[in-house]
């Protein structure tokens, strides 16, 4: 923390949707900093592809320097799907930061809210609590422009190691415990295609390893396929799961569908001494500017923060601010909020407000 003892955040906002979700998730901040003591300093800083047309360059020196210098990340959604970079992959901020800070643990939690239609039968009674880990540096995204196209075929390098897996499963074993401690069940799921790849088979042996330091947490190993299966079924059967980058990005968006859809995921990517915090949901272009964005989603990356803060500073005060925020979210939904996306008419500022009085 700065010597103001405010915590000092840098703020990308993003394409598309990405500024007009931001800014309701910095005036929560603002609101929820005065009720509980804590100070922010915020600083906005340009990453995405509006820059990249701009420039040539997804975010410029100065970006990056500020998110170093920064106590933590928040990120708006980036990229536009008409902007592209020679090789035909669209402009993501969110994935090379990942690889320049070494944000090895991508944080999804999907939890249904009360009010929030769920396609799944029985889950407004049963309830779904979970997070998925998704290593998020390595895995098949470790090929990210290292791909190789000739005329004939197309092929890309699946990388998992020793080190960066260890540090995945302590992380993951660690936030068991702690949903544990907080009355959650605590128990956490090793996702793989171990019967398949001897990739996947080394992940799972050091997920075995690891699970030794750790007797006090249940474990569960499965494969992918029939992980996915059980999800749309019975997703309240998990609680914590961890996977490969890839798996992790299909079986996050899976989670977030059972919960009401991107516009109410959060998420973080994560690291020994960084961390960045953004919704699940892409650029909306379709929307930009109309105020149909919903924000629900940046608001609890927000939340999401504010936890994380607490546990690196040890300041108590942050987590609560962060419980304070998702009570206040549940509050809205619970008192029949509806946006847009589920056939209802709140846009960005109903929710907003909204949101605002609840704290």
């Amino acid at each position: 923390m700065s010597a103001n003892n405010a915590f000092h955040i840098a703020v990308l906002a993003g394409d598309g949707i990405g500024p007009e979700v931001m800014a309701p998730a910095l005036e929560v901040l603002r609101k929820v900093g005065e009720k509980s003591g804590l100070g922010f300093r915020f600083t906005e800083a340009p990453a995405g592809a509006n820059h990249y047309l701009a420039t040539g360059k997804s975010m410029p020196d100065s970006t990056i320097k500020l998110c170093e210098e920064a106590d933590a990340i928040l990120l708006g959604a980036c990229g536009l799907p008409s902007v592209r970079y020679p090789d035909n992959t669209e402009i993501a901020p969110q994935i090379e930061l990942r690889f320049i800070f070494d944000l090895y643990a991508g944080v999804r939690p999907a939890r249904l809210i009360p009010g929030v239609p769920s396609p799944i039968v029985g889950a407004d009674q049963r309830g779904i609590d979970l997070v998925v880990i998704r290593e998020s540096t390595e895995g098949l995204f470790a090929s990210m422009g290292k791909g190789v196209v000739t005329h004939e075929d197309a092929r890309e390098t699946m990388v998992i190691t020793r080190k960066t897996s260890e540090r995945l499963f302590e992380f993951s074993f660690r936030l068991a415990e702690r949903r544990k401690a907080r009355g959650k069940p605590g128990a956490l799921t090793c996702v793989d295609k171990a019967n398949v790849f001897k990739a996947f088979a080394f992940f799972r042996g050091i997920f075995d390893e690891i699970e030794k330091k750790h007797p006090g947490v249940k474990t569960d190993r499965l494969y992918v396929d029939a992980c996915s299966a059980m999800l749309v079924k019975r997703p309240w059967d998990f609680d914590v799961m961890v996977m490969e980058n890839m798996f992790g990005d299909i079986v996050s968006d899976i989670t977030a569908s059972l919960i009401g859809g991107l516009g109410m995921a959060p998420s973080a990517d994560i690291g020994d001494k960084y961390a960045v915090f953004q919704p699940c949901h892409g650029t909306a272009p379709d929307i930009m500017g109309q105020g149909k964005a919903n924000p629900t989603g940046m608001i609890l990356s927000a939340a999401m923060m504010l936890d994380w803060l607490a546990d690196k500073h040890g300041i108590e005060s942050a987590a609560e601010a962060g419980e304070t925020i998702e009570r206040a979210v549940d509050q809205v939904y619970a008192g029949g909020i509806k946006p847009m996306e589920f056939g209802g008419g709140n846009g960005t500022a109903d929710i907003t407000k909204a949101v605002l009085g609840a704290l």
